[in-house]
């Protein structure tokens, strides 16, 4: 049974935590980074969201270069999942594929569009005397 913690963040930096489990983590099954997904399916209703990244419960991190959901262990260069002290630095790294899997545990999702929402007119406004 899958279990999300889900982290939403925003143009202005501001950052939302929420967890899903059960039927509610399924929809995220199968899908893979940079995807954009409905906002509605995580209970955020009129927002788009990105994938960004992710991590399993071990924290070994998620790159969208890696095929799969599983984890591999490949020569990294850059972020995530190495930082070089170095320039030119290259090290063999454990990390996890692109696609979301049951072993993920947290996602970072990023707000890209957001409706507005509908200005409630009073019944004064409109008409002029």
């Amino acid at each position: 049974m899958a279990k999300f913690k889900i982290v939403v963040s925003d143009s202005s930096g501001k950052a939302q935590t929420a967890e899903l489990d059960g039927a509610k983590a399924h929809p995220l099954l199968g899908r893979s980074l940079n995807e954009v997904i409905d906002g509605g399916l995580l209970g955020v209703a009129g927002k788009k969201l990105r994938i960004t990244g992710g991590t399993d419960k071990d924290g070994i991190p998620m790159r969208g270069d890696v095929q799969g959901g599983g984890k591999k262990r490949v020569i990294l260069t850059s972020r995530p999942g190495f930082n070089p002290k170095e320039s030119g630095e290259r090290r063999r790294k454990m990390v996890r594929g692109r696609v979301i899997t049951e072993d993920t545990y947290l996602l970072n999702m990023q707000v890209v569009e957001e409706k507005p929402q509908a200005k409630e007119e009073t019944p004064d406004e409109g008409k002029s005397p």
